[in-house]
């Protein structure tokens, strides 16, 4: 068995100390992580509220011009004929 030295009881203490300390600290780097995200989605808020509101006054809506139909697909062997005028050999 491992003999005990002396300052075994100090060297725990500090230990503990140390890690209450770093947990402290780990903990306020959290907080100041999460109150900047907060104030950082507050202000993209207000922007996005702002320029959604300035894009509804300025522009007024626009029509889509109308789509045109698609031209009507040949026949199968209209498309062959014409393959096989150009030259193609399949």
């Amino acid at each position: 068995m491992a003999d005990k030295k002396p300052n075994d009881g100090l060297v725990k203490l500090q230990k503990a100390e140390d890690a209450k300390k770093a947990m402290a600290e780990y903990h306020a780097a959290a907080a100041a992580v999460d109150a900047n995200t907060a104030r950082l989605r507050a202000l993209r808020l207000e922007r996005d509220a702002a320029a959604a509101s300035a894009a509804t006054e300025a522009k007024p809506v626009k029509k889509k011009p109308a789509k045109k139909a698609k031209a009507v697909a040949g026949k199968l062997s209209d498309w062959l004929q014409d393959q096989k005028g150009s030259g193609r050999n399949s």
